[in-house]
């Protein structure tokens, strides 16, 4: 799993970001991924998908965020090339790809974590 050490939050986190107006959450997703490391991701049916449920789409998540109000985090997994080069954007000064024990040791919120062994764990 790719995670990136976010600058301003000053934590680790997933590839991420906000809804433009008129886009979908998978939408969105390719498009963060593809702005922040330029990479270009498959979106898989994940094995356990409902009918209707966009490739990809891993769960839900929501918290307060301060000022900005409700955060809702709509999860998806991707793959992408094995040979394929993070190209880092200006939000963050560190990426790592991760497994599930490197995960379990990271300075991230518990939902970060959380979500991740999902993450991992998905299957197409």
């Amino acid at each position: 799993m790719l995670v990136i050490h976010h600058k301003r939050l000053a934590t680790w986190l997933p590839i991420g970001g906000e809804l433009e107006p008129g886009e979908t959450p998978l939408e969105a997703a390719r498009r963060e991924l593809r702005e922040e490391t330029g990479l270009e991701g498959v979106f898989p049916r994940l094995a356990d998908a409902v009918d209707g449920e966009p490739p990809g789409y891993l769960g839900y998540e929501e918290h307060t965020a301060g000022s900005k109000g409700l955060h809702m985090n709509f999860v998806f997994v991707a793959d992408v090339a094995g040979d394929a080069e993070v190209a880092p954007n200006h939000e963050f000064s560190d990426f790592r790809w991760v497994d599930a024990t490197a995960l379990a040791a990271l300075a991230s919120p518990v939902n970060v974590r959380e979500l991740g062994f999902r993450a991992l764990a998905a299957r197409p």
